[in-house]
This record gives C-alpha cells, sequence and structure tokens, in this order.
C-alpha cells in the first residue's frame, strides 16, 4: 500500500478534504480516502497541491499526432482541413511512432482515458498495449446520397477489426455526412450499444452553408471535385438541422461546439437525445482564433467534458492546458469545476464511472497531483504530476 497526504484531496465525488489522505495499494485500487491515517496505512507522503482523479480525454485523434507543428495556424477550419489531407499519405512507421509518443505523453500528463477518433486501423496496435482505456470512435465521411451504404459498410468493416477493444460508429460533422448517411447510423445506433460523438460547429461557415449554402465549405466540396446540387439550404443552424436525424438511443456527445449560440442550446431541449458537450479550447484557439461561448453552457443541465483534440491542432495533450485556457478566458469557472469536466464528467461519457473519475474506496481512477496553484486557481505555473 501507499498512503498520499496533501493539500487538499478533490474526490470529485464529494467536498474536498482539507489535508487529505489517500491510500491505495499495489494495482491503484483506492483503499481509503479521509483527514487521518487508515488502520495499517503505511505513514503518508507528504505533498503539496491538490489530489484529483486521473484525466478522461473524451476528444483525441491520436492517428494525427504526426501533424504536430505542421499546420499553420489560425487559418480556419477549412483551410485547416485541406492541409490535413495533404499529409494523408504520410509513411505509415512515422505516424505510428508519433501515435505511441502521443500515447505516451498523455499518460505521463495524467490522462487515463481517452475517446479517440479513428479512421484507419493504425492505432489498434498501440490501443492493445496502452495503460490507457480507449473507446475508438470509428469516423464516417460521406456527404453524397448515393454513397452512403458504401461508407457505412466501410466504418462497419472498420469496427470490426477495432473489436473487441471498445468502439463505435460515429458521424464525423453536420457538413461531411448525408441525411442518408446519418439515417444508416441512427438505425444502427438503435439496434445495440453505439456512443456517439460528432465535431459541432467549429466555425461560423459551417453554420452558414447550412442556413443559405453560401461560404467555404462550397470551395471544401469544390476542391474535393463533389456535386453538392443535392444539398438545399435549410434555413437553421447545422446542429438543428441534423438534431431530429441522431439516435435517441445512445449518449451524444458533440465536441467543440465554438459557434454553438443559446438558441441552438433551447433548440437541442427540445428533443429527446441524450446530448454531453466537450470543449478543447486549445484547438479552437489554434484553428479558428476563438474558443466557445462556454458560459452560455454552464447550468443548463447537461454533462460538459473536456477534449485535446489532435496534436495537428495543438502543442500538447493535457487535459490540465485546456483547465488553464478556460478559467483564463472564463475565471468565474472553479478550478473544483473545471476538475469535474475533467474527470468523472467524461467518465460517465465513456461509461467507466464505475472505475474511473473519483476518488472512492474499490476504485481504480489513477491520481494526479497538481502544483503550481494560486490558492486553488489555475496560473500559468500550474503544473500535473501523476501519481499512480
Amino acid at each position: 500500500m501507499k498512503s498520499f497526504r496533501a493539500d487538499y484531496v478533490f474526490p470529485v465525488c464529494a467536498d474536498p478534504i482539507k489535508n487529505g489522505i489517500v491510500t491505495v495499494d499495489d494495482r491503484g485500487k483506492i483503499i481509503s480516502i479521509a483527514d487521518t491515517v487508515a488502520i495499517n496505512a503505511p505513514p503518508p507522503e507528504h505533498l503539496s497541491g491538490i489530489i484529483c482523479p486521473g484525466f478522461i480525454n473524451t476528444h483525441c485523434h491520436l492517428e494525427l499526432s504526426h501533424l504536430k507543428a505542421k499546420l499553420t495556424p489560425r487559418t480556419g477550419l477549412v483551410n485547416f482541413i485541406m492541409d490535413v489531407q495533404k499529409f494523408r499519405g504520410a509513411d505509415p512507421a512515422f505516424v505510428l511512432d508519433e501515435a505511441l509518443k502521443a500515447d505516451n505523453e498523455m499518460y505521463e500528463n495524467g490522462i487515463v482515458a481517452v475517446g479517440d477518433i479513428s479512421n484507419t486501423n493504425i492505432s489498434i496496435p498501440i490501443k492493445e498495449k496502452s495503460k490507457l482505456y480507449y473507446h475508438s470512435f470509428i469516423e464516417t465521411f460521406g456527404f453524397l446520397p448515393d454513397k452512403a451504404a458504401e461508407t457505412f459498410d466501410r466504418a462497419l468493416a472498420l469496427l470490426n477489426e477495432f473489436k473487441p477493444m471498445s468502439c463505435s460508429i460515429t458521424p464525423h460533422a453536420p457538413y461531411s455526412v448525408s441525411k442518408e448517411l446519418f439515417k444508416l447510423i441512427q438505425k444502427y445506433s438503435d439496434t445495440g450499444h453505439n456512443l456517439i460523438s460528432m465535431h459541432n460547429q467549429e466555425c461560423e461557415d459551417e453554420n452558414k452553408f447550412y442556413r443559405y449554402k453560401l461560404g467555404s465549405f462550397n470551395d471544401l466540396y469544390a476542391s474535393f471535385g463533389m456535386d453538392i446540387t443535392h444539398f438545399k439550404p435549410q434555413a437553421r443552424n447545422s446542429i438543428q438541422s441534423v438534431i431530429p436525424l441522431l439516435t435517441s438511443k445512445q449518449d451524444i456527445l458533440l465536441v467543440h461546439n465554438t459557434c454553438t449560440n443559446l438558441k441552438d442550446i433551447y433548440f437541442i431541449k427540445r428533443f429527446d437525445r441524450k446530448i454531453h458537450f466537450c470543449f478543447c479550447p486549445n484547438a479552437n484557439l489554434y484553428i479558428e482564433g476563438r474558443v466557445p461561448k462556454v458560459e452560455l453552457f454552464v447550468g443548463q443541465g447537461y454533462n460538459l467534458t473536456l477534449g485535446t483534440d489532435s496534436l495537428a491542432s495543438n502543442n500538447k495533450l493535457c487535459i490540465l492546458s485546456e483547465m488553464r485556457v478556460l478559467q483564463d478566458k472564463f475565471p468565474a469557472l472553479s478550478t473544483a469545476q473545471l476538475i469535474e469536466w475533467g474527470t468523472i464528467n467524461g467518465a460517465e461519457y465513456l461509461g467507466i464511472a464505475d472505475e474511473k473519475g473519483t476518488i472512492e474506496p474499490g476504485k481504480t481512477p489513477g491520481l494526479n497531483l497538481i502544483t503550481g496553484l494560486d490558492g486553488l486557481k489555475i496560473t500559468p505555473e500550474t503544473k500535473v504530476k501523476k501519481l499512480i
């Protein structure tokens, strides 16, 4: 057994414990959490800072790790997508090596579980051996109606390669999935367990495209040589247009939400959908130079989670770094709130809250030490260290 005492222990499931002590066994299972040393427990190691559960990263693209520092920042989403396509033919050995480094980086930064977007099978050997828990989202792209069945069948074949690891089929984004493909995913999701994670409203042009069929997405399709005459303006923002096409049977994570407004949030509430939201502020700043209006989502009754996105749009894979940006942009957000978003909320969405997300006896959540705080506020000097 090991025992750790810190200035504060944040169990997340209960109030913070000042001068709290956490005792774990040699497999990382929580034995006890209290303000006094447990019976038969070893003398605690005294630490300065906050002990909290291991972090949950609900949105990552491990297979894009080789693109770190290769894409020009703040050029907008459409230019970002086109730049990513230029590197799709990279040497597989290099892609695999960089993905492995990214997996190790997340582990060292106190991340214990990841919701990872997969377009290929290249990450399978990493995930099979990783110390992290992974749920892989097999992402579908297909805006042409007559290609929907073919696209879905390819996704299903790739899904079978990832099994028996945790995995599901998911739409990429409103602007890249046809109504026909959405319906195939919905039908599949309604018959069994199939967690959904969809990029949502990353830029204003996504809404402009859905409302008026105007903006840079027309240029994107033209660059791919795609005929999109089938698509008609919807006179609504993208999420309002596609929310009826999403399953009511599964949990759905809407990722980024950079241009989601209050009307969108209220519109979503009209539908019987199990919606969660994920914020990746560093990626939003990298791509669009702005962050979501996070304050609109607080207090709306939704489960809010954190993600890192990929190293194509971020310089590190660190949930603490995402918390730092959010607290800087929205000072009313407390560290306790952000820890909740980065731990139990993600665990609940991924369906692993019985093991991860809170410090409770019998669970194996991992333990992180957060140091360099100003009181309980995150500062530029704040760091995370993985304890177990």
